[in-house]
């Protein structure tokens, strides 16, 4: 018999990793706070784009709420997996619609990669408990 042991990542790496999750969550608080405080070129580039404003208050709400999922521990995957769709969307804008530079977003993009990466076991153990339901098995340790 042997035995595994699952030992904790290097602490330099929990560190870093935390760093990145303090610095996506304050740039996203900050750009939705600006979002849906109304900060007047904020609301004009969104005019620019053209889906009216709801979609700026709607863009500044998941900002804030990745903001907040990425500093929870439990749920930072999920954060970063949703500031990554939101990156997604604002290099796409970028490119063919308002024009400028998508670099900024493609930089918050890599940023949050790095942590949906490093925090991937969330995501799978919620995909493997979906999978269990789906399949009609039990989740959870069996009697």
């Amino acid at each position: 018999m042997s035995v595994v042991t699952a030992s904790a990542p290097p602490r330099w790496k929990s560190v870093s990793l935390w760093v990145v999750r303090g610095l996506l969550a304050l740039t996203f608080a900050s750009a939705g706070g600006a979002k849906l405080y109304g900060v007047p070129m904020l609301v004009e580039e969104f005019q620019h784009i053209g889906l009216g404003q709801w979609f700026r208050y709607f863009t500044g709400t998941l900002e804030l709420l990745g903001a907040f999922l990425i500093l929870v521990p439990s749920l930072a995957a999920f954060g970063a997996a949703l500031l990554i769709c939101i990156m997604i969307g604002a290099t796409i804008t970028h490119l063919f619609v308002i024009g400028g530079s998508p670099v900024p977003a493609l930089v918050l993009l890599a940023l949050s990669a790095i942590v949906a990466y490093a925090k991937r076991g969330q995501i799978l153990a919620v995909l493997d408990t979906v999978d269990d339901v789906l399949h009609g098995e039990e989740a959870g340790p069996a009697a």
